[in-house]
């Protein structure tokens, strides 16, 4: 039986073998039973939280976790055989570009998971779809940190690269300083918050409610209905009009009344106004003045405020307060003014 155990194989006695596949089966039964362990015991936890990211975790585990831990077992089996040294050169390389595939892809995945559920419990849904334009330059910083870690271990002049990485970045960053600079107005939007996903804006007379806002262009929806792209730095870097944080609207209404009205009935006119404007929900008047002696008019001004930042409300208030208005004038017989001339013709 010694014998038997003692033959060799490609540099390996059976008995090496039998102890490589021992390993191997015990580490794989373990594995197995702290998979279903670990994940059931996820599962209830979350479950209890409320926060049902199950299949989330689940597919992280299985897809990525999961097979370093095989990987590992397996290196771990191998390692008490031996193929000659280029062989296991070999091996071993293989091995740390498949540990740094699954490693990587891990990470990402896991950083994605815990920014999900921190915006989506602290921030909101609106605050995670800001953030996903985001992802893909995670995703990008976190493969050259670990191929950067890779080819060091692979024994590469890491510094050597590192310089000449440094050296193309500048050419790149001269050469694409456009898209970097709406790069960087992305990070101001995304940090100050000027607008939101929903907002209504107006800027460079154009305006319309923002539907996506990416890394290097925002997404308008216009009031006629066709989508503009704005780059982002054209709108960090003029004046913006955010009506979705509009709180009241001032109004300046201004009535020219003939020079033919009685000054009864011009003194009432302040009166008569100021009881249609308070007449109204949503409304909260401010002043009422006979103002001026025009050309061709005698000239009332008056100030309220629409206390609703909705364009449609604005407009209907509005409206109602233009009807009154002239239906009351009518009523007293006070005339709107109009451009008229007066011409005195001296027959002698």
């Amino acid at each position: 039986m010694n014998e038997f155990l003692k033959q060799k194989y490609f540099d390996n006695t059976i008995q090496e073998y039998l102890l490589a596949l021992g390993i191997l089966i015990v580490t794989f039964f373990i594995i197995n039973f702290l998979k279903k362990y670990f994940l059931n015991r996820i599962k209830k936890k979350i479950e209890e939280s409320g926060y049902n990211k199950f299949h989330y975790i689940e597919k992280i585990t299985n897809r990525l976790l999961v097979p370093v831990l095989y990987l590992g077992a397996v290196y771990i089996a191998l390692e008490y055989l031996s193929f000659g040294k280029e062989a296991d050169k070999i091996i071993s390389i293989i091995y740390q570009i498949i540990l740094a595939y699954f490693i990587i892809r891990f990470s990402i995945a896991l950083i994605r998971f815990l920014l999900d559920r921190y915006f989506h419990k602290n921030r909101g849904e609106e605050e995670l779809k800001r953030i996903q334009p985001l992802y893909g330059i995670i995703n990008l910083l976190i493969w050259v940190i670990g191929l950067i870690f890779l080819l060091d271990n692979l024994g590469f002049q890491v510094s050597t690269i590192v310089a000449g990485l440094g050296i193309t970045g500048i050419a790149v960053a001269l050469a694409a300083q456009a898209l970097l600079g709406d790069l960087f107005s992305y990070f101001v939007i995304f940090l100050d918050k000027p607008f939101e996903i929903g907002d209504f804006i107006s800027f460079d007379g154009n305006s319309g409610n923002i539907e996506k806002i990416g890394i290097k262009t925002t997404k308008i929806r216009s009031l006629s209905g066709e989508q503009l792209i704005v780059a982002n730095s054209k709108l960090t870097n003029t004046i913006l009009h955010n009506f979705k944080r509009l709180e009241r609207r001032r109004v300046v209404l201004k009535l020219g009344v003939t020079y033919q009205t009685p000054l009864q009935k011009l003194e009432a006119i302040p009166e008569i106004v100021k009881s249609i404007i308070t007449k109204n929900e949503l409304v909260e008047f401010d002043r009422g003045h006979f103002a001026n002696y025009g050309d061709f008019s005698l000239n009332f001004e008056f100030v309220y405020f629409i206390l609703s930042s909705d364009y449609k409300t604005y407009m209907d208030i509005q409206q109602k307060i233009n009807f009154d208005i002239y239906r009351e004038f009518e009523k007293e017989k006070i005339e709107f003014a109009y451009p008229t001339q007066t011409i005195f013709i001296n027959k002698s």
